[in-house]
């Protein structure tokens, strides 16, 4: 079917039903989709959900839109696609019910040509009601956060994703490859047509097909074709090829449809022994989970935005990416196709148990199987994607049952899609919550380790007793006693085994452990703490059975507010303290600088080899704060910090090489070893004086990098720049421009703070304007924040307009400063 964008002209209102017949509702906006109305909210301290989606409020949201159908479509196939609305949506077509959508992650499709008045203007209109909270973990969003298309097709077409394109083998010959075409004839007459089917890569054709059918009257056709390729160019994070399929349906002279589906030729295997190969080649994920949002654009997917994401992990040495803990928009997986970044897509946060009082379980039994249907539909033309998670950390695994219901999506996934693989970010500590043996396990350990537990003497109970002293037990929670206990083997046997990996989230002592026990099974970190990288990396290239790590997280995200912040005021993170807003549990900041711990990890993968210095904030060394097994280091990589000199600090060289040497200003602070053996720290105190700060490294005694910090000027300077000279005039094509604090040299000046005011000229507008601050009181929607570590960041989308825009920053003692970005 031939799909029409149709974004623009939506008008948006908030207010429920009995809202409007008491007449107390909002204003109606103007707005362009994607339109996430949850980040124009105002976070309040009150809000249900606290810091869950960092104090955003949900609420209930009607979009309308006037469509002009005109008179000769009347016959033929119309339907509406809608790539995300939070959380329930109902779609009417001029007042009548036309269909629903009970998953705010799941994309969906209405037939809508059974209630449209042709010729004429027909209304459109969508309720999306998030009102039931908390629901989702974390920042939801809500309304239509993602694209809607308009799909029209002759009477018999190509039927709506009805293109799947299957590597069936590779070789040095070449590739075979099927190609499977569903048809539909909504029509009562049969009809004989044709499939033209042509191949390209990067322009040119590669091969030609063609097959004839007779579609009868009311029914559907899957036509197959089958092509061999030879010395096809075969898609892999290293090479990410991907070709053109171009299937033309026509009947006589006359063409009825068209699609044309990118798509990667790769084959796929994993087993315990070899581990995971990609046409043929073992390869180990170095992964990031990640959240569904944009940052400062909230939960809004637009195609530039999950492209800078994609580019920006896959530049941090990440070459997958976990879906946490939804599926995936299909924008961020056609760039990490073009990346060469693999896929991890996960169905459920939740299956029948809940994780908050109106989450996803409320509906999972009545959906799943739908959902899991419309997840493999987006994804099997996307050689990204290797493997479906059925979900995360859920309780359901701890029941009895739990076996059955992993066994039955694992098997509804196999039976969609028979070329990849499954798994499930199995959790040990809500698998024995779920099962009741929390405080067995914590009885157990604590007697091995010679804790007394009281007895029963009246007053208490052994239990009651035994959870008195569950602070002491969380001490090692994580660790191999708890992980590795045999009441949590028991638990995890029948849900673990489901699926085709392992998955374990947070149990890295139990890794080599599974190897003894499950000598075939292949297992995945889905989710680990930043810090445990040296150690996880050193056993996953150790082990072929264990495939890689996902860590907890790649880029940070809105929502699970404080859990990574540093408190040094008392607070405890996995709070509720207003205004927490971000997690800051990341590699990568909200808008995309890297922190010292991405350099880490890309030093542990072996993929820099120059070192990298990182300070802890010297405002803050020394001081205490709260810890948890999410924190790496309160540092950043700056010596640049004014009124301080004297103060004491820690700085940290990261390294791959045998030995490092820290100068300052000149001066050698001595040689400490580094490298794998040390875990590829060594760490110095020094007393902060401004000048220069060098790392040299060494290999077998000879000097193998530097790095270098200066102290920025005292006069400040801004800098901007953007992430593209020229995008798309199309309404939906954005601009990310950085502001940046230097000196008049150009050195970065993290330690200063100016208000800085952004206005846009010409064909473009504000999306959305802000700076990486977890706890900030500003909203992005304002045009005046303040910097944090040094920057601001404006997301500028342009206007539908061919010409030119202008963004320009101003903050008080500096001059102005702007860039240019042309829209084409």
């Amino acid at each position: 079917m031939k799909r029409i964008l149709l974004n623009d002209g939506w008008r948006v209102e908030k207010g429920t039903l009995l809202e409007r017949r008491g007449g107390s509702i909002s204003e109606a906006k103007n707005v362009t989709l994607p339109y996430d109305a949850m980040i124009h909210e105002i976070p309040s301290e009150n809000t249900k959900s606290g810091a869950q989606t960092g104090f955003y409020p949900g609420g209930e949201y009607t979009y309308t839109k006037m469509l002009d159908i005109p008179k000769e479509w009347e016959g033929k196939a119309v339907k509406l696609f809608f790539g995300g609305v939070y959380r329930t949506a109902r779609v009417k077509v001029n007042g009548d019910f036309a269909g629903s959508c009970l998953h705010g992650y799941g994309e969906f499709y209405v037939d809508i040509d059974k209630f449209l008045n042709y010729g004429q203007k027909n209304e459109i209109s969508v309720v999306a009601n998030n009102t039931g909270e908390p629901n989702c973990r974390w920042f939801t969003g809500s309304g239509i956060y993602r694209n809607v298309e308009l799909l029209t097709g002759e009477a018999v077409h190509i039927a709506e994703d009805g293109v799947r394109v299957t590597t069936k083998e590779a070789s040095e010959e070449g590739t075979l490859v099927e190609i499977e075409t569903e048809l539909q004839n909504i029509s009562r007459s049969k009809h004989k047509v044709k499939l033209n089917t042509e191949v390209t890569f990067e322009g040119l054709s590669v091969k030609k097909d063609i097959v004839y059918a007779t579609v009868y009257g009311g029914e559907t056709e899957k036509l197959r074709q089958t092509v061999f390729i030879p010395k096809a160019e075969l898609w892999s994070e290293e090479h990410p090829a991907l070709y053109d399929i171009c299937v033309t349906l026509a009947e006589g002279e006359k063409e009825l449809d068209q699609t044309v589906v990118r798509t990667g030729l790769r084959v796929l295997s994993v087993d315990a022994e070899r581990g995971l190969r990609i046409n043929g080649r073992e390869v180990k994920l170095r992964g990031a989970c990640i959240h569904h949002d944009n940052g400062i654009l909230g939960a809004a997917t637009f195609a530039a935005a999950e492209k800078k994401r994609a580019r920006e992990l896959k530049e941090a040495g990440f070459n997958a990416i976990r879906s946490a803990h939804n599926p995936v928009s299909r924008e961020m997986l056609s760039a990490c196709d073009e990346y060469g970044i693999l896929v991890m897509d996960e169905l459920s946060d939740v299956w029948n148990d809940e994780k908050n009082a109106e989450d996803f379980s409320i509906l999972f039994d009545r959906c799943w199987e739908e959902e899991a249907e419309k997840m493999v539909r987006k994804d099997y033309n996307h050689p990204s994607v290797i493997i479906y998670s059925t979900g995360n950390e859920l309780l359901d695994i701890g029941h009895e049952s739990g076996g059955r219901w992993n066994r039955r999506l694992c098997t509804k996934f196999h039976e969609l899609d028979g070329t990849r693989f499954t798994t499930t970010g199995c959790s040990g500590l809500n698998a024995v919550a779920g099962a009741g043996k929390i405080t067995a396990i914590a009885a157990s350990i604590m007697q091995e380790k010679g804790i007394d537990i009281p007895s029963d003497s009246g007053e208490k109970s052994l239990v009651e007793n035994t959870i008195g002293a569950l602070n002491m037990f969380m001490t090692f929670i994580e660790g191999p006693e708890f992980t590795c206990h045999p009441m949590m083997t028991e638990v995890l046997e029948e849900p673990g085994q489901a699926a085709d990996i392992c998955g374990y989230n947070y149990s890295l002592d139990r890794h080599v452990l599974e190897k003894e026990i499950h000598p075939n099974k292949p297992i995945v970190a889905t989710e680990s703490f930043p810090a445990q990288i040296a150690d996880l990396w050193k056993t996953a290239e150790e082990y072929h059975h264990i495939l890689g790590d996902f860590t907890w997280t790649g880029y940070d995200y809105i929502g699970e507010a404080g859990c990574g912040i540093f408190y040094y005021d008392g607070n405890k993170n996995f709070g509720n303290h207003f205004p927490d807003r971000l997690s800051y549990i990341s590699d990568i900041n909200l808008i995309g600088y890297r922190r010292p711990i991405s350099y880490f990890r890309e030093i542990v993968f072996g993929l820099r080899k120059e070192p990298y210095i990182a300070v802890i904030r010297v405002n803050r060394y020394g001081q205490e704060y709260n810890r948890t097994n999410w924190l790496f280091k309160d540092n950043i990589s700056s010596w640049t910090w004014p009124g301080l000199e004297g103060k004491e600090t820690e700085v940290d060289i990261y390294s791959c090489d045998e030995e490092a040497e820290l100068f300052l200003n000149d001066r050698s602070l001595g040689k400490k070893p580094c490298g794998k053996a040390y875990g590829f720290i060594a760490a110095w105190k020094v007393y902060y004086e401004p000048g220069k700060l060098i790392a040299v490294t060494y290999k077998n005694g000879k000097e193998s990098g530097r790095y270098e910090l200066k102290t920025a000027g005292d006069q400040v300077k801004l800098r901007a720049e953007a992430d593209r000279s020229a995008i798309s005039a199309d309404g939906q094509d954005i601009a990310f421009v950085t502001c940046r604090l230097t000196d008049q040299m150009g050195t970065p000046n993290l330690y200063a703070r100016k208000k800085v005011i952004v206005m846009v000229e010409g064909e473009g507008t504000l999306q959305g304007y802000g700076n990486a601050d977890p706890q900030p009181f500003r909203n992005y929607d304002d045009t005046e924040w303040e910097t944090y570590d040094g920057e601001v960041m404006a997301a500028v989308r342009s206007t539908g307009k061919k010409g030119r825009i202008t963004v320009w920053f101003s903050a008080e003692g500096c001059e102005d400063t702007s860039v240019v970005i042309e829209t084409v």
